[in-house]
């Protein structure tokens, strides 16, 4: 022990204070929140231990199931759109021209520049009263103002516009990285064999940039499934977070919901469990499919 203390000692103690800071801020609150997840708690009483109630609880509420087919439903429309768009303006403006790189420049600064303020000009923009910028658009050409944040056939596609718009400058980078990384040999022999631009798409740049796509698809999955501010402070309301019927709702705003507001912090620690389950599937389907790649 005396030889590995004089060895190691002196960098042992470099890493303590991280590793004290990491167990009490990041080890101890997961622990305390698995545990509070079989627990009947709501922040002023002790801790009831009750077994797997919570979990039963959340299988029995329509809300958990609402909250968690829109949050399926967003993923799935916002993954898609970015991933398909992002391929699509790289493919259109991956040059080292000056023009290509404003473009880019133009679609990444809403990953830089969003957040509150964003998310409070959208609220303008697509504001129900006839002043908001879309309704005024409507307005130029003859229709009726939409009611965009009261109208629950509204709710998804608002919010797929403002998470697809936050998150496709950064796929375009990724993406013109991707296809930077493609040698140009393999082009210039397609192009003497006679191979259409199509051809070329299809049989040299799609197999060489699906480690990309694979990346791109499965994080952006990932991220969307824990969307919170967006739903939050476009729909949130004093009455409720769901937004008009509960369209809004997602599960980052039920976890919220019922632990901050409700104050029923055993049932959120276990809504939060099974949040946490299903970011670990999409992870290992995230590992697998990069291990196959590789």
């Amino acid at each position: 022990m005396r030889k590995v203390w004089r060895r190691h000692g002196r960098d042992m103690l470099l890493v303590a204070p991280f590793f004290a800071l990491f167990g009490l801020f990041g080890v101890w609150p997961v622990l305390r929140s698995a545990w509070l997840s079989f627990t009947d708690y709501h922040a002023t009483d002790e801790p009831n231990f009750i077994g797997l109630r919570n979990y039963a609880e959340l299988a029995a509420d329509e809300r958990f199931w609402t909250a968690l087919g829109n949050t399926a439903a967003y993923m799935a429309s916002v993954s898609f759109i970015a991933v398909l768009l992002g391929l699509v303006l790289a493919l259109a403006f991956g040059s080292n021209s000056r023009l290509h790189q404003g473009v880019r420049v133009a679609f990444f600064l809403p990953a830089v520049a969003g957040g509150v303020g964003a998310i409070s000009a959208w609220k303008w923009l697509a504001n129900s009263e006839a002043y908001g910028l879309f309704n005024s658009l409507r307005a130029a050409i003859g229709l009726e103002p939409a009611r965009f944040l009261g109208d629950p056939q509204w709710t998804l596609p608002v919010l797929v516009l403002v998470g697809v718009w936050s998150v496709l400058g950064y796929n375009l980078v990724i993406f013109v990285a991707g296809l930077r990384a493609i040698p140009e040999e393999l082009y210039q022999a397609a192009r003497l064999d006679g191979a259409s631009p199509w051809q070329q798409l299809l049989h040299i740049t799609l197999p060489n940039l699906r480690p990309t796509l694979v990346y791109v698809t499965v994080t952006g999955m990932i991220a969307s499934f824990q969307v919170f501010y967006e739903p939050y402070l476009l729909y949130g309301a004093v009455d409720t977070l769901g937004g008009p019927l509960d369209s809004a709702l997602m599960l980052v705003t039920y976890l919220f919901d019922r632990g901050f507001r409700q104050l029923d912090l055993g049932l959120a620690s276990a809504a939060a469990w099974v949040l946490t389950t299903l970011l670990f599937g999409l992870t290992w389907l995230h590992l697998q499919l990069m291990g196959r790649e590789r």
